[in-house]
């Protein structure tokens, strides 16, 4: 589940995990694996790009679905976005039937797509997205709103365009409007419980063939 910044990317996973259900989905946000940055001084944590790829330890996450898929459980790291370092806690992920990852930088490497069956693209206008980003970061994460629109403008929209959009193309599915098309929504989540269901199907025909 892609999308630029604030498109709804969250909204629509969170839409699966409740209508599929949160037991059959290891659920791995590609935020959980930004780079910590203990080791710079707290003054210059900002100045990183958070917005280009290596800013993300995706390795870790291609290991992490490797794992889940071979049936091990992994423990996802915590980022904690005031402080800008993971935490010394971890999240036990069990594996599942599904596993869902989503990011705004998650189409741009070629190893990670290639472990995705379905890539949904969750697109909404830049305007909505700004405002969603302003809200969230002065409410969530205490910034001030001289520091989000100096971000957005200096990494956060040069990124975008750079990045994220061109990733687009890689999709299977684009739901336009983020969270609130309802429709598209429907579709997805229908899609879902096919797989879901094709699994099931296959699992039992195994233990047929084995009994």
């Amino acid at each position: 589940m892609a999308g630029g910044t604030a498109s709804g990317k969250t909204t629509v996973a969170r839409a699966v995990l409740e209508s599929v259900g949160a037991s059959q989905i290891a659920y791995l946000p590609h935020d959980a694996y930004y780079r910590d940055l203990g080791d710079l001084p707290a003054g210059e944590r900002t100045r990183p790009n958070y917005d280009h790829p290596d800013s993300l330890e995706t390795k870790l996450l291609i290991r992490h679905i490797k794992e889940l898929l071979a049936g091990q459980p992994v423990h996802m790291p915590v980022y904690d976005f005031t402080t800008d370092r993971r935490t010394q806690e971890t999240i036990l992920v069990e594996p599942a039937p599904i596993i869902l990852v989503d990011g705004i930088l998650i189409f741009t490497k070629r190893k990670l797509r290639e472990l995705m069956d379905i890539k949904v693209y969750v697109d909404t206008d830049s305007d909505v997205r700004f405002i969603r980003r302003l809200q969230r970061d002065m409410n969530e994460r205490g910034r001030s709103l001289d520091s989000i629109i100096q971000q957005y403008l200096e990494t956060v929209r040069p990124m975008h365009l750079r990045f994220v959009e061109p990733s687009k193309h890689h999709a299977d599915i684009i739901i336009p409007f983020g969270g609130h098309n309802k429709v598209a929504m429907e579709m997805v989540v229908s899609r879902f419980h096919m797989l879901l269901r094709a699994q099931q199907e296959e699992l039992a025909a195994k233990e047929e063939v084995s009994l």
